[in-house]
């Protein structure tokens, strides 16, 4: 007796933890994050950078495809 073929296992793509938590995606599908080069040297930054950095962003449009893919699993 011949032994079956083993079909091949169809490999899931596993969720990139770090981004899911630092991202979220709206309703309309964009993905919403928090700016970078916030944290340190606030010493060198105006009042008005750190008031604009402080709030959320949308991703631009050309890294969401990519960065979408992250998110699967």
């Amino acid at each position: 007796m011949k032994a079956k073929a083993k079909k091949p296992k169809k490999i899931k793509m596993k969720t990139k933890k770090t981004f899911a938590k630092r991202s979220k995606i709206t309703g309309t599908g964009a993905i919403a994050i928090q700016h970078n080069y916030v944290s340190h040297f606030a010493a060198n930054k105006t009042h008005k950078q750190k008031k604009h950095l402080s709030k959320g962003t949308l991703m631009n449009e050309s890294d969401v495809k990519r960065d979408r893919q992250l998110l699967q699993g």
